[in-house]
């Protein structure tokens, strides 16, 4: 076995992966996603984000393999990473010298193809690699080279957008006014997010229409998942960017809307699954005339996280609607972990967040609810929250018709 090198530029590499304050962090769909379309091009068994550390390689997703570390020495990308312009693979690699006797192809998880794209930053430097593995020779053709390469483009993107977010939110502390704060925040984030976006849109259409017949019923699920939530983001950011700027545009730009079929669609968006039980308080089906796509954010937001923190064997919503004449009345009802009472006047507030983590561990930005704070309010209505421990949290709010 031959150690991998060390790249000319090793300092500064290390110092451009740790400013992006990636490693070990829990795992993500997004990233998720690509490993799963690189495991679906290639066809092969296993597909890793790997991040390689002074120690370490790290992944930041792993599709078919369990580990989420190996020593660096032992690693094939870490050798990739020392010819950051090429592709590098091993078609067979019980016949390099470089790998024949590597414990990673004599044992578990017996890597005898590799090809890893390096992952490298607008600065220049290799942090990791995008890579497939299979347990057995293999050829990859054009198409699948240039495919992993598009999706190396993405995490690379990611990457740079999650940046961009931390520095935004660095900032957002230090801002006095929070409203051109969250402009600003909207407008960068939604520009580094359709790209991405898009592209896994594109990708996942040609996926579908050139391999459907081997992707098999659960494939094509997931790739119709990724494309019904990639266009819906898409839609939200570009309603959100147009939108945020100043409560005159949402006042003005109106439609009449049926509200069931609203919350309906948003619904379908939030449980695919169909995991969450929905209780319905509608007074009637009220119709009203106003911004869609504000409405849209308020509930995506406020479901979303009733979803997502929710500490409960079964999770349970309730939505209701009442009509107050000029006004109509929302209330959205979980029957979560409940948000301290010292804790709920604060939460609206931009980057203000409650005690709760969800079951991945994550606290949130504090951001979504002074978004659903500023929409509400740029709608004409007002927004407050009832809640009791380890019986859940009420959020009333209203628009005007």
């Amino acid at each position: 076995m031959i150690l991998p090198g060390i790249p000319k530029d090793e300092p500064k590499r290390l110092d451009a992966l740790l400013a992006y304050s990636i490693l070990d962090t829990m795992p993500e769909p997004e990233y998720d996603d690509i490993t799963y379309l690189a495991s679906q091009i290639c066809g092969t068994p296993i597909s890793l984000i790997s991040l390689v550390d002074d120690k370490r390689q790290w992944f930041k997703s792993h599709h078919g393999l369990d580990a989420t570390e190996t020593p660096r020495e032992l690693a094939f990308c870490a050798h990739a990473i020392n010819d950051k312009n090429n592709i590098f693979i091993v078609a067979d690699s019980r016949e390099d010298e470089r790998f024949y006797d590597n414990p990673l192809v004599t044992d578990n998880p017996h890597v005898i193809f590799y090809a890893g794209i390096p992952l490298v930053n607008r600065e220049g430097y290799a942090l990791g690699t995008l890579c497939v593995i299979d347990n057995e020779p293999k050829f990859l053709n054009e198409f699948q080279l240039k495919a992993l390469t598009a999706l190396s483009n993405q995490i690379i993107s990611l990457f740079e957008l999650r940046k961009i977010t931390s520095e935004l939110q660095i900032k957002a502390f230090e801002a006095e006014a929070q409203n051109k704060v969250l402009e600003k925040f909207a407008g960068t984030a939604a520009h580094d997010i359709k790209s991405p976006l898009a592209t896994i849109v594109m990708i996942a259409n040609h996926i579908e229409n050139q391999y459907s017949k081997n992707l098999g019923a659960d494939g094509l699920k997931y790739i119709k998942m990724i494309n019904t939530s990639a266009d819906s983001l898409i839609h939200i950011i570009d309603g959100i960017l147009n939108y945020s700027q100043n409560t005159k545009v949402l006042s003005e730009d109106k439609q009449q809307l049926n509200v069931w079929s609203l919350v309906r669609d948003i619904i379908k968006l939030v449980d695919p699954k169909r995991l969450v039980e929905f209780g319905y308080g509608f007074e009637n089906h009220i119709s009203i005339y106003t911004n869609k796509v504000a409405l849209e954010q308020i509930f995506l937001n406020l479901l979303v996280n009733a979803i997502k923190y929710n500490d409960k064997k079964e999770c349970r919503i309730t939505i209701a609607m009442t009509d107050h004449g000029d006004f109509v009345m929302f209330n959205v009802i979980d029957n979560g972990p409940g948000i301290k009472r010292e804790d709920q006047d604060r939460v609206l507030e931009i980057f203000e967040t409650a005690s709760l983590t969800d079951k991945s561990g994550d606290k949130g930005t504090g951001i979504g609810l002074a978004t659903v704070k500023s929409l509400v309010e740029g709608l004409g209505g007002t927004i407050r929250l009832t809640s009791e421990i380890g019986l859940g949290t009420n959020f009333e709010f209203t628009i005007r018709k």
